[in-house]
């Protein structure tokens, strides 16, 4: 990347997150002034009604109970039966969002060695997750490509569009695995959760995008979370790795645009800036023909001694197209490479049309010819008889 497309590209997204913030201090700053009123509100209200308690005891409450939250401990369900939160079903949970780089937050290591051994525990476990997230991307998208192939193959016998039936059967998988991975675990969690619609959608969008704010957890405040728990992790894993193989499909894609660009700018800078040297001699004048831009007749130049006229040049011959490749001129070919860019390396021995490989060239060396020399020169056997003398005229 070029200097100037990445400083354009960092300003995009300097401007951007100017304008994120922007937006969000217009729709929260309010919200937050009002809870402030609220909570001084309650404050007052409380003191009134409990003319025992002082200002100062209430404001030490209320510090020792920020201090607990602080320490990890779950003030809403507190009572004199004390339970840990860190069950198995709870730790089985965060160690998943260690290693899928979500990080919740809203349980977390308060220890000093419980903290060093988180350090320890991400920096292998992200790795390790990283390749079983590659291998089940892989083998999702493998399924995602072959229901491309049968969408395809289902349309075209209807004699549709080629192009339309490419855009339409890409379309269709991305809203197929959107709706089982993002609209089918909103209403579930809707559901389970008691969260309004909104709120479940925001929940599933931040945790399969890694964001992980820790607002909204998901079997939290169940009973029943040791069950609950690790299936919502299975679900995590799962859409990650299908929003990862769509990630790939749109690289791929890119890719394809990107090399088809490079080669039709290649070959327009090839027609611009190619010189066509083309030497002849009369009367010692030297002919040399340029040929600057193929939209308009080819200027010619010659030296300004000579006065014969120039031949028009010969037209350019076209661009050699390698066997095997095809040029990609529409979009809905863009999306049908997909299955053969996406995981497979090209091959060096590429069959042309008809599945037939094409024979190399048998290049036959030639035989030298003995040069000649004026000292290998022998006069003839037998020299040619003189023609007679024509008789001199008085």
């Amino acid at each position: 990347m070029r200097c100037p497309t990445l400083l354009a590209l960092l300003a995009g997204v300097m401007l951007y997150l100017v304008i994120g913030a922007l937006v969000f201090r217009t729709l929260e700053s309010p919200q937050e002034s009002k809870e402030h009123e609220k909570l001084l509100r309650t404050t007052r209200d409380f003191l009134q009604n409990h003319s025992c308690v002082t200002a100062q005891n209430l404001s030490d409450l209320i510090m020792s109970v920020v201090k607990a939250v602080e320490a990890g401990l779950d003030v809403k369900h507190s009572s004199t039966n004390f339970t840990s939160r860190w069950d198995l079903a709870s730790a089985f949970f965060f160690c998943g969002t260690i290693i899928t780089t979500i990080g919740f937050g809203n349980l977390s290591p308060r220890t000093k060695w419980g903290q060093l051994f988180c350090v320890c525990y991400a920096l292998v476990g992200i790795p390790m997750f990283g390749f079983l997230l590659a291998g089940v991307g892989d083998h999702m998208g493998t399924g995602l490509r072959k229901a491309v192939w049968k969408m395809e193959t289902l349309f075209l016998k209807r004699r549709v569009s080629p192009t339309y039936v490419r855009v339409m059967s890409a379309v269709l998988s991305i809203l197929i695995g959107c709706l089982i991975f993002l609209a089918v675990p909103t209403l579930v969690f809707k559901e389970v959760e008691d969260w309004s619609f909104l709120e479940a959608l925001y929940f599933v969008v931040i945790t399969l995008t890694t964001v992980g704010f820790g607002d909204y957890v998901a079997g939290a405040n169940r009973r029943d979370g040791d069950l609950f728990k690790p299936l919502v992790w299975l679900w995590i894993v799962f859409g990650l790795a299908y929003f990862a193989s769509i990630l790939t499909m749109i690289g791929n894609w890119l890719r394809v645009l990107s090399k088809k660009t490079r080669a039709e700018v290649s070959g327009s800078e090839w027609d611009t800036n190619q010189v066509i040297g083309r030497r002849g001699r009369h009367g010692g004048s030297r002919l040399v023909y340029f040929k600057e831009d193929v939209r308009f007749p080819v200027p010619l130049r010659q030296q300004p001694n000579s006065t014969m006229p120039l031949p028009m040049p010969l037209p350019m011959p076209p661009l050699p197209t390698p066997p095997g490749c095809k040029m990609l001129d529409f979009f809905g070919e863009n999306l049908a490479y997909i299955d053969e860019s996406s995981d497979t390396l090209s091959d060096r021995n590429q069959t042309v049309e008809g599945g037939v490989s094409p024979r190399p060239r048998i290049h036959r060396m030639r035989r030298q010819l003995k040069e000649r020399r004026d000292s290998d020169m022998q006069p003839p056997s037998n020299p040619p008889t003189p023609p007679p003398l024509s008789h001199l005229r008085d």
